[in-house]
């Protein structure tokens, strides 16, 4: 049997529910004809034109994405801009292209539960849970857990880098390094704005991305005069007199490259339930971030 693009577009919809996306986002499938078989699957982080030329030159037609091909809406794909030229060269080579945004980022087995189980977080919950009586898991966007017991924020932060695809410019950490970490908030992507949410449950480490200046300045220097007010006991914050959250900012598109470790079984998995054919299945992992060299 074969499988179709149809068929895969439902498998991947199962596991990773369009509903369960942002209101400002637009998964799904972006570029294919519901006929085309699909047999051979690329994921990566991003559709940049190197990733699809590889999946075409592979003979893959299907590619699964985390990021979108386009944020905003768009009025022409034309070879003029770079985009339009992807879509094109995609449509002649019939390769698919399927986005699993924010949609996956919530999803049970999907880029926060990746994170989280890379950085070895038990006792997981949702940071911004979804209402889903369909499903017994808990969905939502991020996952807040602890570890097994509690280690230096040098010694996490270590665990962090170790477990990310390897980039030019690596993490940056935020705090004291013999800090005490038990109690983690993971938020792939950019996460500045999820900080009063972090704050209110009171963690000794939040990990996410894309942290500006301003926002992460303010984030500390909050958290360590309320440690100080804490010291002198003056009840400010959660907790004793640690500084509390520390930061961990990381590559964007690395850690959430970490749900294609999942992503590689539960998709041909779901597809074979459907079709009774198994694609096989591969991760472009090359760093996808914008940036190429530090000095």
């Amino acid at each position: 049997m074969t499988t179709n693009l149809m068929q895969a577009v439902n498998a991947l919809e199962t596991l990773y529910p369009l509903r369960y996306a942002e209101s400002w986002d637009h998964p799904g499938l972006i570029v294919g004809d519901l006929c085309d078989p699909v047999d051979s699957i690329v994921f990566a982080a991003d559709p940049t034109m190197d990733v699809v030329e590889d999946a075409i030159a592979s003979g893959a037609n299907l590619l699964v994405t985390h990021h979108p091909l386009f944020f905003r809406a768009v009025h022409e794909v034309s070879g003029l801009g770079v985009h339009g030229a992807i879509v094109n060269k995609l449509v002649r080579a019939h390769c698919g292209l399927w986005v699993g945004h924010t949609n996956a980022d919530a999803a049970w087995r999907g880029v926060g539960m990746a994170a989280a189980d890379a950085f070895g977080l038990q006792d997981q919950q949702p940071l911004k849970p979804i209402d889903d009586p369909s499903t017994p898991h808990a969905v939502g966007l991020g996952r807040v857990g602890v570890l097994p017991e509690p280690i230096s924020l040098e010694q996490f932060a270590q665990r962090v880098a170790a477990a990310l695809p390897s980039t030019q410019y690596g993490i940056q950490v935020s705090g004291p390094k013999d800090a005490s970490i038990r109690t983690v908030a993971v938020l792939p992507g950019s996460g500045d704005s999820e900080f009063a949410r972090v704050n209110a449950l009171g963690v000794d480490c939040y990990v996410t991305s894309d942290l500006r200046h301003h926002p992460a300045t303010d984030q500390m220097q909050q958290a360590i005069y309320e440690s100080r007010m804490r010291a002198e006991g003056i009840a400010l914050g959660n907790g004793d007199a640690q500084t509390r959250p520390v930061l961990i900012n990381t590559p964007h598109s690395a850690i959430e490259s970490l749900w294609f470790r999942y992503a590689l079984t539960d998709v041909p998995d779901a597809i074979e339930l459907i079709s009774g054919s198994r694609p096989a299945a591969r991760w472009n992992s090359t760093p996808t971030d914008p940036w190429d060299f530090t000095i």
